[in-house]
């Protein structure tokens, strides 16, 4: 099955340079520093790591705090930090910059990954929640690294797919050495695939731990003046194309009974900036840009917000929260952000990425389920009685604090691990 999987590879390799370039287009970003995604290592970054893989910003942001705290207790060692998004080395950059090496991780190709490896000889490779990537386990492996997939998330739709290629599956299950799980299910399921029950550990989630900004209170305090100091908001965060047509229409209904009312819209991607003021003004609702200069906004009726790493403080100015990726096939984007703030929440059925955690602000009364056509009676009701909300908000901020410690109880594991096996 594996030399299947590299010969598929090779011959996708051209797509790979032709996806890459038109993915430039769009987002510069990934015109940058190309040829790491193919193994070549910048010269400032170090041999005999313990190697960080987190995918895209929310996997950086959620791993910062166990890496950080990890390398307070390991100064000796030297750690690396790879994403394969810009958004990602954004955030790795921002939040571990000054005690990790960081770049891109390589594709999956035999000979990027070999490459790569010669190069930074890892010591161990941690990977962040679902990456797995049959040639960088093999290959790490085979230089006696130690491997460990931690916050390991997999929703049932994941194991599905995974099953149907279960020769390949095994293999690399069986190139992971620790497999720290957020769930009994997900390792169940893990377990069902063909993974060692003996490398099996139910840790909890670690995004419960979330790195709280020491400015959050004040500068969600500077938003609520700038921009709602005198008319009531609900946020959408996270939205897919097929999505933002949904809330406008929401919004437009909902500024019948609440005419002041205030949508703050944020695109999962903020390229997409320029593609959703379009729909708003084709609708006649007039916007502003989170980018903008001061002077240059109004009253909006619709707040597009076009900067990263914004989403969790505007999810404390709203009074209601719609999560975005559930109306659409994505699979829903994680609450916890909008629940720290007891922010009542809101999603649509396609919640798999995020199953167990959404189950339980369900469970709890704090997360409603939505269709197309009752987003504004749902929105309209949690704006109209307070007394709703604050319930909500104080059941939100529960689940949060008898789910924290995950984080603790994971570094305390890889801690032990990493001195003993390196």
């Amino acid at each position: 099955m594996r030399v299947v999987y590299n010969l598929l590879l090779l011959l996708a390799w051209p797509i790979a340079w032709v996806r890459l370039f038109i993915r430039a287009k769009s987002e510069p970003a990934y015109a940058e520093r190309r040829s790491e995604r193919w193994g070549h290592v910048p010269e400032n970054v170090g041999r005999d790591v313990i190697w960080f893989h987190t995918v895209s910003a929310g996997e950086a942001i959620g791993a910062a705090p166990t890496i950080r705290a990890l390398k307070a207790r390991m100064p000796d060692k030297r750690f690396l930090v790879t994403t394969t998004t810009p958004t990602g080395s954004e955030q790795v950059v921002e939040r571990l910059g000054d005690i990790v090496d960081h770049c891109y991780a390589p594709y999956d190709f035999p000979w990027a990954v070999a490459r790569f490896l010669r190069r930074v000889e890892p010591r161990a490779l941690v990977l962040m929640e679902t990456e797995l990537w049959p040639n960088i386990l093999r290959h790490t492996k085979q230089r006696g690294a130690l491997t460990c997939l931690v916050n390991a998330r997999l929703s049932e739709r994941s194991a599905r797919g995974y099953a149907r290629v279960s020769g390949l599956t095994r293999a690399m299950l069986r190139d992971v050495d620790h497999l720290f799980c957020q769930y009994p299910e997900t390792a169940r399921r893990f377990e069902a695939l063909g993974a060692d029950k003996a490398r099996l550990e139910v840790t909890g989630s670690i995004k419960f731990d979330l790195d709280i900004p020491s400015n959050l209170d004040s500068e969600v305090a500077r938003l609520r003046r700038e921009w709602t100091p005198d008319r009531p908001a609900w946020i959408a965060g996270s939205t897919h194309p097929g999505e933002e047509e949904v809330v406008l229409s929401a919004h437009a209904l909902l500024r019948d009974r609440f005419p002041n009312l205030l949508l703050v819209l944020v695109p999962r991607h903020p390229r997409r900036a320029n593609d959703v003021a379009a729909l708003c003004t084709r609708r006649g609702l007039s916007t502003a840009r989170l980018s903008e200069s001061p002077s240059a906004r109004q009253k909006p009726d619709v707040l597009i917000v076009d900067l990263m790493g914004q989403l969790l403080y505007w999810y404390g100015v709203a009074q209601v929260a719609f999560l975005g990726g559930s109306l659409v096939p994505v699979g829903g984007h994680n609450p916890i952000e909008a629940a720290i703030h007891g922010t009542p929440m809101l999603m649509a059925r396609h919640r798999f990425n995020f199953a167990e955690i959404t189950e339980q602000f369900e469970e709890a009364g704090c997360l409603g389920l939505v269709e197309e056509k009752s987003l504004a009676g749902a929105v309209a009701e949690l704006l109209a009685d307070p007394e709703i909300g604050g319930a909500q908000s104080r059941a939100a901020r529960e689940v949060i604090d008898r789910n924290r410690g995950a984080g603790d109880k994971l570094l305390a594991r890889l801690e032990e691990i990493i001195s003993y096996q390196v």
